[in-house]
């Protein structure tokens, strides 16, 4: 069995009197495409907030590759490999596609003005090999045709798959992805999930989604963890949580039926 790449126990969090999640214990393993589903207010995205060091928890832990990462900043997460994808993408819109990846990765020489003046050929040389790879990016994303395209004319789809692109542009160990099919067209949506599934098999990503599409998450997820109330409500294939019980109650009442899309 494959180790697990995130560990959460017991995590909690309460807005005054209010708990967002509760107790919440759940496991992502390594290699794995996660998906998180569950009604609104059943603490899915207050959840990924409190893993990628947007929001503190009141108790519990995150063990992130076996080390203890609760209440961990997301800059310093950044930089261990555990990335979060927003449901409205954070591009730079005055910036290129390319210019957008090439502002990724951190610590690069030409961010210190001494480097500037003493040594350019070094802050060359890395541009350089960035561009290269922010060029390779594009390609694998079937983005090339809108490299030197400003970010911010692109459709929300386009913006998607830019943002997947950023996890790229680092050593990204997990990916969180907040909602990305909200507002895709099912052309786009179909070439999200195809760059989802290369990275997962061609590049080793780990992926833990927040989706409420049911095919989408169908084509990618095994498992599929239900959140209610801020906890693990069920987990297990899509095709036995659209049978369970607890599952459907949960969703839409005694008596329905859960549909395809939430």
């Amino acid at each position: 069995m494959a180790e697990n790449i995130l560990e959460i126990k017991d995590l909690s969090k309460y807005f005054g009197g209010l708990a967002a999640v509760s107790n919440c214990s759940l496991n992502v393993r390594k290699g794995s495409i996660t998906g998180i589903i569950g009604p609104n207010g059943s603490g899915k995205t207050t959840l990924f907030n409190l893993i990628a060091g947007n929001l503190n928890s009141n108790k519990g832990s995150v063990n992130f590759n076996g080390e203890n990462i609760t209440n961990t900043p997301a800059y310093e997460l950044f930089s261990k490999g555990l990335l979060r994808t927003f449901q409205i993408a954070h591009e730079f819109t005055n910036l290129t596609v390319l210019e957008n990846l090439m502002m990724v990765p951190g610590n690069q020489s030409g961010e210190k003005l001494s480097n500037v003046f003493l040594k350019p050929s070094l802050i060359n040389k890395e541009e350089d090999l960035i561009k290269q790879k922010a060029k390779e990016v594009v390609e694998f994303l079937n983005l090339g045709h809108l490299s030197n395209e400003l970010a911010g004319n692109l459709s929300g789809g386009q913006k998607k798959l830019l943002e997947l692109g950023r996890t790229m542009m680092v050593d990204a160990k997990l990916v969180l992805l907040d909602e990305v099919g909200a507002g895709v067209n099912r052309t786009l949506l179909k070439d999200l999930g195809t760059a989802i599934e290369k990275l997962n098999k061609e590049k080793g990503y780990t992926f833990c989604m927040i989706e409420h599409d049911m095919d989408f998450i169908e084509r990618l997820c095994d498992p599929v963890i239900v959140m209610a109330e801020g906890s693990v409500l069920f987990e297990g294939s899509v095709k036995n949580a659209k049978k369970d019980e607890k599952v459907i109650e949960s969703y839409l009442g005694r008596g329905s039926k859960l549909k395809d899309e939430y």
